[in-house]
């Protein structure tokens, strides 16, 4: 005698499986909901991750194609066994005499001076900002830009005037040059005849103000010593300018020079961003898991739930493996359901945070394609051993319990 699973080949066809499998889906709406929304989380959370993280890899790339790498930083630094060090006079002029220079500016400490929106504040509340002399060329060495005004020129090189940095404006309640308004620097009046937009790589700028080096001597005991230059070179030479800079600047004592580049620090924001975002996917990974198990708990107990569902349909010709694809199928179905509002959650999160940030919303495809089989692989694993022990069911136990 045969049994039913020794009888020809199924022909269920592929519709009336998954009719089937979205049964126990329909009849328990809300703990398909519950279930479904565990690998909802966990799938928006390592979409939304992966898509914020290369929406503030974009921006950072647009803002380095901006400024560009190719500026280095030159500054004084403490010599083995010679103390703090200074710059020689003839430092800029050496710079530039470097082959892939291609624009040399510096700064200096207008002599412990600062910045007050009038007379009567105390010298002591300088709120964290400076006041620096600068040459002519600085704003396009550094590719910066105004916000309002113009900088200095040789228009006005022995005139009281300044150019306030971003953050120095903002805090001075500064917003525009027009109408006219002056600022107490030192002992002395200025006038502010422009504002500059930010700086990402020279933040030092954005909290100062800067006056000529000619009305710096004038009015506020300037002593000619250069703090900073700023190098442009030719990006492909930019390490081998570096190299040699020291040596070319201060032959006598070149550890006394220390060159940096500025692009470096906003390379090294990207490299920590990418720790935080190995570490966020590595938590949306656990909610992941933690939605795998939901789903795997719920079909357990819908086949103890279903036992006299599962004899009934045996009993009318339903096969093992009829069952097996109907729970397996329920438990895919859940995953895709959580899956692709994992998607849209995770979509949806980035959206809203660039657009407050001024990001391009970028979302990877590899996290599109990749949260949708990631859930379905969940939903399989956590639905196989529901769907075996479903199977296995005795068809007479089962309709005992009719």
């Amino acid at each position: 005698m045969t049994t039913l699973d020794e009888r020809s080949p199924s022909r269920l066809a592929p519709a009336d499986m998954a009719r089937a499998a979205g049964i126990g889906l329909r009849t328990r709406r809300l703990r398909s909901v519950l279930s479904a929304l565990g690998i909802m989380i966990g799938i928006g959370a390592m979409v939304a991750v992966l898509g914020l993280s290369e929406s503030s890899k974009s921006d950072l790339l647009s803002q380095l194609d901006a400024l560009g790498t190719n500026m280095l930083q030159v500054e004084a630094s403490t010599g083995i066994g010679l103390g703090p060090g200074t710059l020689p006079e003839e430092a800029v002029i050496m710079a530039s005499r470097i082959g892939p220079v291609e624009t040399v500016s510096w700064v200096g400490d207008a002599a412990g001076a600062r910045i007050f929106k009038n007379d009567l504040v105390p010298d002591t509340q300088t709120g964290g900002l400076s006041v620096l002399v600068s040459d002519q060329d600085l704003l396009d060495t550094l590719q910066g830009s105004m916000a309002d005004g113009v900088f200095l020129d040789s228009a006005t090189p022995d005139f009281p005037v300044t150019v306030l940095g971003s953050v120095t404006a903002e805090r001075l309640g500064i917003r525009s040059v027009d109408p006219s308004i002056d600022v107490y620097l030192g002992d002395e009046w200025f006038a502010v005849v422009g504002i500059m937009d930010s700086l990402a790589l020279s933040p030092n700028i954005d909290r100062a103000a800067l006056v000529s080096e000619s009305a710096a001597e004038t009015f506020l005991d300037y002593d000619g010593v250069i703090g900073t230059i700023y190098v442009r070179t030719t990006p492909s030479e930019i390490d081998e300018v570096r190299n040699v800079m020291p040596a070319t600047i201060n032959p006598e004592n070149p550890d006394q020079v220390q060159v940096t580049r500025p692009s470096d620090a906003l390379e090294a924001r990207e490299a920590a961003d990418t720790a935080l975002t190995n570490l966020f996917l590595g938590l949306g990974a656990v909610a992941l898991l933690v939605g795998g198990v939901g789903i795997a708990n719920v079909m357990v107990i819908s086949v103890m739930e279903r036992r006299g569902e599962i004899g009934l349909r045996r009993a009318l010709g339903a096969t093992r493996r009829h069952i097996a694809v109907q729970f397996l199928g329920e438990s895919l179905l859940l995953a895709s359901f959580g899956g692709v509002g994992g998607v849209l959650l995770g979509a949806l999160v980035t959206a809203g945070y660039a657009a407050s940030q001024g990001w391009d919303v970028l979302v990877p495809l590899i996290a599109i394609v990749g949260g949708i089989l990631a859930a379905l692989l969940i939903g399989a694993v956590a639905g196989l051993y529901p769907a075996m022990r479903a199977a296995r069911v005795s068809p007479t136990d089962a309709l005992r319990t009719l």
